[in-house]
């Protein structure tokens, strides 16, 4: 079944995880080792959410995003971030048009169906904000006039850890936009050494071919919403949240936007496993990625510290008892 195939009748739900499936794959041929990574990064584009990668440089964070995006027949930008980079220089900006005497809109990078982010951190907050109405209201707001964004539409950024030179912080409003924080690390040996092996005639990203379309990612989408969560799940899910609002560790708990948030990536993890039904092991390996960039401790400051707030939200976790 080709992609043009898979979008002419309504897909069922083996059709919708052959189709995810094969975006894994995909991406695994050139992204080697990071199965979950590359799980987490399929998730919430098909939960219509956002990815920060958060790694030491040279560990694949850009080479996921641009994987994935090689994956699907679609557009992809790359911005680089730098400190002197404007909001102007994402979203775009009225240049003067001398035939008709008036000024036109041009679109900038973020007028695309992929966009990665490339060390976002390395800018400044005023350029970080620039992003924030796109990846919330998936729409672009310059001079008075609203543009919407094509779907399907996912940022995918990276940045350095906060200890590295020239970072900035990214403020608690601009991280509660992203869905998943993934973590890449270092490769087993075998696999660094297969990648050793499969550059030495360049770069392998540059070979993959799409497996999706466009469209067969916005049918996923779909699909995701239509996957079935029991109320004991939905109070399961509360339940961890609640707690971290009630947490003796953290100054901040858990947002509604938050609790949604895992709610919609837990229906895309069921449909990533096979199933239109979500099970209690969905919200429980989720919790970590999706919620622990979004609580503010009381012992660390924001600025870095995940591992700590990871430690809480696991605690957290496994003090609630899980529904049978």
């Amino acid at each position: 079944m080709t992609p043009q195939q898979s979008t002419a009748a309504a897909p069922t739900q083996e059709d919708l995880y052959a189709l995810t499936s094969r975006l894994q794959e995909n991406v695994g041929q050139v992204v080697l080792g990071k199965a979950e990574s590359i799980k987490l990064a399929v998730v919430a584009l098909l939960a219509q959410g956002h990815v920060l990668v958060e790694d030491v440089p040279g560990v694949g964070k850009t080479l996921l995003a641009r994987a994935l995006a090689a994956s699907i027949d679609c557009s992809f930008r790359r911005i680089q971030f730098t400190p002197d980079l404007l909001p102007s220089d994402v979203l775009g900006s009225s240049v003067f048009h001398a035939p008709s005497s008036e000024f036109v809109f041009k679109p900038g990078p973020v007028f695309s169906h992929v966009v990665l982010a490339d060390e976002i951190n390395r800018t400044t907050p005023r350029t970080q904000s620039a992003l924030l109405e796109a990846m919330s209201d998936r729409q672009v707001s310059v001079e008075g006039v609203t543009y919407p964004l094509p779907p399907p539409f996912i940022v995918l950024a990276t940045q350095n850890p906060y200890e590295f030179e020239g970072t900035y912080v990214l403020p608690e409003s601009q991280l509660d936009r992203f869905m998943i924080r993934i973590r890449m690390g270092y490769p087993i040996r075998s696999e660094e050494r297969r990648l050793l092996h499969d550059h030495r005639a360049g770069e392998p990203v540059t070979t993959l071919k799409p497996v999706l379309t466009a469209a067969d990612v916005v049918h996923l989408q779909d699909g995701v919403r239509r996957v079935r969560v029991d109320e004991a799940i939905a109070d399961y899910l509360l339940d961890i949240v609640h707690l971290t609002r009630r947490s003796e560790d953290l100054h901040v708990g858990v947002s509604t936007r938050g609790a949604l948030t895992l709610y919609r990536a837990a229906q895309s993890l069921a449909m990533v496993s096979g199933r239109d039904f979500v099970v209690p092991d969905d919200v429980k390996s989720l919790a970590v990625p999706v919620l622990a960039h979004r609580v503010l401790g009381k012992s660390f400051l924001q600025a870095g510290e995940f591992g700590a707030a990871e430690a809480i939200i696991r605690d957290i976790v496994d003090r609630v008892k899980v529904p049978t």
